[in-house]
């Protein structure tokens, strides 16, 4: 089972429909929040199509992307949608503290949901694999490049949090409140992995080249 065909139109249409759920910040009917059914279907979206791909016969890859540049482009997706909701609902944290604020409060439980869903999975299909698919040592050599690019973005994006912060005049600061400065550290976390996917997928494609 591949994804390709109609298969992989499905997976795009769900990402896309969750995509909607998480920016759109309306409710459903009987109580649905639907920032919690686009987390659970972007999650959901996500592990399928890591699981297709380790279901495809390493025969099939040949001539094709590896199974690591496969993984990084889905979390490059992954990461890609939930900055593009995090960045849609930014201007929410200018308020008050997340616990006199109700729709930051869902929007920063919402982001978080979505980090903690992509490390289980990751971690989850790491361990249920071991050992069954193998790595040579162009594998390792992306995956070690590709990791000091996050790495770095990650600091990078501190230390702006931290400069700005700390070399800006108080009138200036107005905007920093607690729940913004909290976000700024989750979209900080977000922003590395983001780096080091790109990183990844970039760096396999350059190989093939």
């Amino acid at each position: 089972m591949a994804l390709r065909g109609g298969g992989l139109a499905a997976v795009v249409a769900v990402a896309g429909l969750a995509l909607w759920l998480l920016i759109s910040g309306q409710g459903l009917p009987l109580g649905f929040d639907t920032g919690q059914l686009g987390v659970a279907l972007l999650a959901g979206t996500a592990w399928v199509s890591l699981y297709l791909l380790y279901r495809i016969p390493r025969s099939e890859f040949e001539g094709r992307a590896a199974l690591g540049e496969w993984q990084a482009w889905i979390g490059l997706g992954f990461m890609a949608v939930s900055i593009a909701f995090y960045l849609s609902k930014l201007h929410l944290f200018q308020g008050a503290e997340l616990w006199r604020n109700p729709a930051a409060s869902a929007v920063a439980r919402q982001l978080v949901l979505l980090l903690v869903a992509w490390t289980v999975i990751s971690q989850v299909l790491a361990s249920r694999w071991r050992g069954a698919v193998s790595e040579d040592e162009r594998d390792r050599e992306i995956a070690q490049g590709a990791a000091g690019w996050g790495r770095g973005a990650l600091t990078f994006g501190v230390i702006a949090i931290a400069v700005t912060l700390g070399l800006s005049p108080q009138s200036r600061l107005a905007w920093a409140t607690p729940a913004m400065v909290s976000s700024l550290l989750i979209f900080a976390l977000m922003w590395g992995w983001l780096c080091e996917y790109a990183a990844s997928a970039v760096y396999y494609w350059r190989d093939r080249r």
